[in-house]
């Protein structure tokens, strides 16, 4: 990686308490692997790939105009992938979820930003080469998401970390609601 840039994500950020409570499920399976620490646990909403560090001020702006409704997250499926993966996915996305994915990539696209043009795919990562996919797993995970972040992905040493670049609250629209015409 060049000092003149970073490789960005904006996510929205396990709760503390939701983190341990998935780890310590995670942990009770198992399964072997590589697990993610309880601080890094994430849903990635548009990865950026690596980006000037010029940009970040640009970045940030982009997100602080983001007007986007609290949700609540339910994460009740387990899937793996290939060489090991498994992560949590809700069965059914909610729709403010890829609403606010897709506000943030609109913004980056009108921005000039190259992002990753692939759909949703909304997941948090477990376990990294799991020797092993349990049969029986019923997960059942829920918080309410009021935030998303920028985050940097450093390579280290010891494996990948993840740096809180900026958090931005999510709040529902700030324009006084219409009213309907009296009949």
């Amino acid at each position: 990686m060049r000092d003149d840039t970073l490789r960005l994500f904006f996510a929205l950020p396990c709760p503390p308490e939701s983190a341990a409570a998935i780890c310590a499920w995670r942990d009770a399976l198992a399964l072997g692997g590589r697990a993610l620490a309880a601080e890094h646990l994430h849903l990635t909403l548009v990865f950026l790939g690596q980006q000037p560090r010029a940009r970040l001020d640009e970045l940030r702006r982009l997100a602080a105009g983001i007007e986007a409704a609290p949700f609540v997250l339910h994460l009740d499926r387990l899937d793996a992938g290939r060489h090991g993966l498994l992560w949590l996915a809700p069965s059914a996305p909610p729709a403010a979820l890829e609403r606010l994915a897709a506000q943030l990539r609109e913004r980056l696209q009108a921005a000039g930003v190259d992002c990753d043009g692939r759909p949703l795919h909304p997941h948090l990562s477990l376990l990294r080469h799991a020797a092993a996919r349990p049969a029986e797993a019923h997960p059942d995970f829920a918080w309410p998401v009021e935030a998303f972040a920028l985050y940097a992905s450093l390579p280290t040493p010891r494996g990948v970390r993840y740096r809180e670049l900026g958090r931005w609250p999510l709040r529902a629209s700030l324009q006084p609601p219409r009213h309907a015409a009296p009949p």
